[in-house]
């Protein structure tokens, strides 16, 4: 999925809306694990159901799936078949923020993009240039890298003065000189929003991954007014705020109501930029 193909997603459905799913059995409604032989993947499928009118992307959590062992790793393998099936135009991102060195790397790569047949994947960019490229070796596949993070302890590094410039403003500059950059995202904490101008400055025509809105204290209006391009340019992520509205029967219907305000803010905020 090419960054203009995305951008007609947005406008065709009004939204910019990532779904994260972070799938915890501690959390999801009792029914399913007493129903279900798959709680993962029938939980998560019922959210896709209930939210993918107002969603342009979904974002597995690879920990919550993880953590399950090798019946999580079968549901998450079920959850991207499922979107890529049912839901194609939807843009997929694992979340796994991996980084290591070149080898690694390009195995990590074949591992989400191959055999996953994930759109994209979160990466951590620490070691570097050759820790990276192996993921935009993969054409219409893009690497989410970590460039300003919404966690409280963000700034032990990521905000380390070097000269003239942040850390985390080296990342950036330092990723466009990379093999097939154009296939880089970043992602750039909801709770950074006085920092969006800036970054615009240095990746103007990249798309942001926005983790941080609701629970953390993100504000969409301002994400949007400090980070939008012209062909809008973000995903803003809802994990919690979204898939555990509700943990009773009507779950997915709670799921699609929370998924639907933050499309209809989203729409009024596209107009407003005169983007729909």
């Amino acid at each position: 999925m090419t960054n203009s193909f995305l951008f007609e997603q947005i406008k065709l459905k009004a939204s910019f809306l990532c779904v994260g799913l972070d799938i915890d059995l501690d959390k999801i409604p009792k029914h399913l694990l007493e129903e279900e032989e798959d709680p993962i993947f029938a939980f998560a499928k019922a959210i896709i159901d209930s939210t993918h009118n107002y969603a342009v992307a979904y974002k597995p959590n690879l920990a919550f799936f993880e953590s399950y062992g090798i019946q999580g790793w079968k549901a998450f393998k079920k959850v991207i078949n499922y979107l890529n099936i049912n839901h194609p135009n939807h843009f997929t991102i694992a979340d796994a923020k991996r980084g290591d060195i070149g080898n690694t790397a390009g195995r990590y790569a074949k591992a989400f993009f191959n055999t996953y047949a994930v759109d994209s994947i979160t990466v951590a960019p620490y070691m570097g240039r050759d820790s990276v490229e192996p993921f935009l070796a993969f054409e219409d596949k893009y690497a989410i890298l970590l460039a300003l993070t919404s966690n409280e302890s963000a700034a032990d590094f990521q905000y380390t003065q070097e000269k003239d410039q942040l850390l985390f403003e080296k990342v950036l500059k330092t990723s466009l000189d990379w093999k097939n950059n154009e296939r880089l995202m970043y992602v750039v904490g909801a709770t950074k929003a006085e920092a969006f101008s800036s970054i615009r400055k240095l990746v103007p025509n990249s798309f942001l991954l926005v983790p941080g809105i609701g629970a953390q204290g993100g504000i969409l209006a301002e994400v949007a007014k400090n980070g939008m391009n012209d062909q809008c340019g973000l995903l803003v992520n809802s994990s919690r705020g979204i898939i555990y509205a509700s943990q009773k029967n009507d779950f997915a219907d709670a799921a699609a109501n929370q998924a639907k305000k933050l499309q209809e803010e989203m729409e009024l905020l596209l107009k407003f930029k005169g983007l729909i």
